[in-house]
């Protein structure tokens, strides 16, 4: 049984972000309700390819990716009728999380105010671009605007080259995870105290907040962080090195690890040298060693130099494509990679001893589940199942 087991989740989210939560959710055992449009559902359903074909219906690879373990309902929140099933269902839901824009879901009779009148212990999280509040808040928001707007693609990228965005949608991975994280916190103070809340998490907040030690460097110094391609701005030699076939990378997080290096690679008196001996200096001098360590490698190839120095316990690896990783044995290991109705995704990367994750559900068709969930709690005009 998942330590989320009894807890109803209703979902009015589409896209990442908040499909990204529930679908944590869902992975640990609450029951999430995924309410979508009638006409159009999640936007995420046409955005392909590439496609998986399932029992004659088409679906999209990034769709399937955070969606499973939810069944799936149509109400036109614009109908006065489903409207009022929205707000039935919200008598035996402990969650809902929404992401239209502020303002939204009350212009549906669905806000904050006034669910909570209809359950007081409710956790109401809305994820939007910029936030409830604040100068930015009814501005239409997408994960790479956001990436542009939070500094982080200013610091992405070659040093001499154009800002850069992560090639994944970062900002909004963020911001499902602050929620995910969120909605436990809410969860754990209604059980306590049987007071909801309402959750207000923004992707613009949640990049800025996840640029760590970035941010705090500016902070601290007043100056600008710019790019370092694949180098890090605080720790040298922590970067790719180019081998004679190829780069690989290389995380030298100590001065000791600095040593085992120099030994490593014949060089040992670099490890006493005033320009190297400690990161700070190393960081002054990043330029000359970089230089005089890729003369080095470049005399064996990558994966000899990382099995060499991942036998004496200095971090390196491999530059992997995704496909290598999805194939790569520890993945298989780990468990993570999961296969159900034909369907294949990425499991829940947590391992719990007492209350594992579970796949339950594959992500639902559209509209596939509005029938049972309405005969399930009587809206259909039936007795609601015990």
């Amino acid at each position: 049984m998942g330590a989320l087991s009894g807890v109803r989740v209703l979902d009015f989210t589409r896209v990442l972000a908040g499909p990204l939560c529930t679908m944590l959710l869902g992975d640990m055992g609450a029951d999430v309700l995924k309410v979508e449009d009638p006409l159009r559902g999640d936007e995420t359903r046409q955005w392909g390819p590439p496609w998986l074909e399932r029992d004659g219906q088409r679906f999209s690879a990034y769709y399937l990716s955070v969606n499973r373990n939810k069944r799936s309902l149509t109400l036109d929140l614009k109908n006065p009728h489903d409207q009022q099933i929205a707000r039935e269902l919200v008598k035996h839901s402990a969650v809902v999380v929404e992401n239209f824009k502020p303002g939204g879901m009350a212009s549906f009779g669905l806000g904050y105010e006034e669910l909570k009148a209809i359950n007081p212990r409710l956790v109401y999280a809305s994820i939007t671009g910029f936030g409830q509040t604040g100068l930015y808040s009814d501005r239409p928001g997408y994960d790479f605007v956001v990436q542009a707007m939070s500094g982080l693609m200013s610091i992405t990228g070659e040093i001499d080259g154009a800002p850069h965005k992560v090639g994944v949608a970062i900002s909004d991975v963020f911001a499902g995870l602050f929620a995910h994280s969120a909605i436990l916190a809410a969860l754990f103070h209604a059980e306590r105290t049987g007071e909801g809340q309402h959750l207000d998490i923004a992707l613009l907040d949640s990049q800025i907040a996840a640029l760590v030690n970035i941010a705090s460097n500016a902070l601290v110094s007043g100056q600008t962080p710019g790019r370092y391609g694949n180098a890090h701005p605080s720790i040298v030699p922590y970067q790719t090195f180019r081998a004679a076939d190829g780069d690989f990378a290389l995380a030298v997080g100590n001065d000791g690890q600095f040593r085992q290096l120099c030994a490593l690679i014949g060089r040992g008196e670099w490890g006493s040298d005033p320009r190297f001996a400690t990161n700070p200096a190393r960081v002054a001098h990043r330029v000359e060693l970089v230089r005089l360590l890729n003369e080095v490698f470049a005399d064996n190839s990558a994966g000899v130099w990382v099995e060499r120095m991942l036998a004496v316990g200095i971090p390196s690896g491999p530059i992997n494509t995704v496909t290598d990783i999805l194939a790569d044995p520890n993945t298989e290991a780990r468990g993570l990679i999961h296969v159900l109705d034909g369907i294949p995704m990425i499991g829940h990367p947590v391992g719990f001893s007492a209350t594992p994750s579970e796949i339950r559900l594959p992500p639902p068709a559209h509209g596939q589940h509005t029938e049972e969930v309405l005969h399930e709690f009587g809206l259909d005009g039936s007795t609601p199942e015990s």
